[in-house]
């Protein structure tokens, strides 16, 4: 079991690796070693309470399949054990994020001294600009 929070735990029989070859620059390790991790992760497993697996998928945007599965590639190190350990990483943050409760936004109102304010600004400003008018016949 991995520990996510300390009310998630999630089984490993439910994290599926697999290894690719990773692309860009490498030499010749590139042809012959497949150290790039596909993590994938199923959203409806039963570990994860019913908030917490909608805020995951909203989290998880173009990484969620139609399937429910989130598939992360892990291709930034040269070793397939680094780059499993953040394959792992990348989805127990994720998985932390959704577990974090939104709090929810209270409305409030614009306070009667800040509109005054505002106003009395628009004011003062307007008497700025007329003073600044050449009044026809003054010259």
């Amino acid at each position: 079991m991995i520990r996510v929070t300390d009310r998630i735990e999630i089984g490993e029989d439910e994290i599926q690796e697999t290894f690719v070859r990773a692309s860009g620059p490498g030499g010749q390790n590139v042809n012959k070693l497949s150290t790039a991790v596909r993590l994938r992760f199923n959203v409806g497993s039963p570990a994860l309470p019913d908030d917490v697996r909608a805020r995951l998928k909203g989290i998880a945007g173009s990484r969620l399949t139609k399937e429910g599965d989130i598939v992360i590639l892990a291709d930034r190190h040269r070793t397939q054990e680094r780059n499993r350990a953040d394959a792992l990483e990348r989805l127990l943050d994720m998985i932390r994020r959704a577990a974090v409760r939104p709090i929810p936004r209270r409305k409030t109102r614009t306070p009667k001294s800040q509109k005054r304010k505002r106003l009395e600004g628009k004011k003062h400003r307007g008497q700025v600009k007329n003073m600044r008018r050449v009044k026809p016949g003054f010259e």
